[in-house]
């Protein structure tokens, strides 16, 4: 097979996953953590075998909607950030950002992030713990990169930056997931209470020399 033929393969493979991760996608916004794999199979118009057969199980398939949900979430995050405005409010449009995707697409959110009580019959349901944890880990060593090369945070600036980090994306996590829930509040009220929580420390660190600013 020349390389010609291995290339046109690759990106027929490619766009049939896309194809299969848009299926997928589909049944999670309808049935959020209870979407099954039968259902996503179903939904694609094929059999569950070729649906292994591309993504391998259903942990395979869980990372790689996570994987698409979350690089579009981190850029939105990214434009966040780096939007013009003074710091305060970019921590407020930061955090809105966030949390205006979970209310957006409450049932992705809920895949991601909820165990179904139960699956279809012979279709149990995604082991979600397994793979949320990762999820959040990753949102918080990309803020703590953030934090890192834009802040001013002294000696141990490094580890401080991934404490913060972390520490910063497990509140978000944390409200976002009650707020969801019970709605005790608007979003704007929320963000605001939230920033209140980070201002005082980020307030008072200066901007790293030669980096960014934030």
């Amino acid at each position: 097979m020349d390389t010609t033929q291995r290339t046109d393969q690759q990106r027929s493979a490619d766009r049939r996953r896309r194809e299969l991760l848009e299926a997928a996608d589909r049944v999670v916004l309808r049935d959020g953590p209870h979407a099954s794999m039968n259902a996503i199979a179903a939904e694609a118009g094929i059999t569950k075998p070729i649906l292994y057969r591309h993504f391998g199980d259903k942990g395979g398939l869980y990372a790689a909607l996570a994987k698409r949900h979350t690089d579009a979430l981190l850029d939105s995050l990214r434009a966040a950030l780096d939007a013009p405005a003074d710091r305060r409010e970019r921590v407020e449009a930061t955090l809105d950002t966030y949390l205006a995707a979970i209310e957006a697409r409450p049932q992705v959110y809920r895949f991601l992030m909820h165990p179904a009580d139960g699956g279809q019959v012979g279709d149990p349901g995604f082991d979600v713990g397994k793979h949320s944890v990762p999820l959040l880990r990753r949102m918080g060593e990309e803020l703590a990169q953030v934090i890192e090369d834009r802040v001013d945070l002294g000696p141990g600036g490094q580890q401080l930056a991934r404490v913060w980090g972390h520490g910063i994306v497990g509140m978000m996590h944390a409200a976002g997931d009650w707020w969801l829930g019970e709605r005790p509040c608007s979003r704007a009220e929320l963000v605001r209470s939230l920033a209140d929580l980070l201002w005082g420390r980020l307030a008072a660190a200066g901007d790293k020399v030669g980096g960014p600013g934030f």
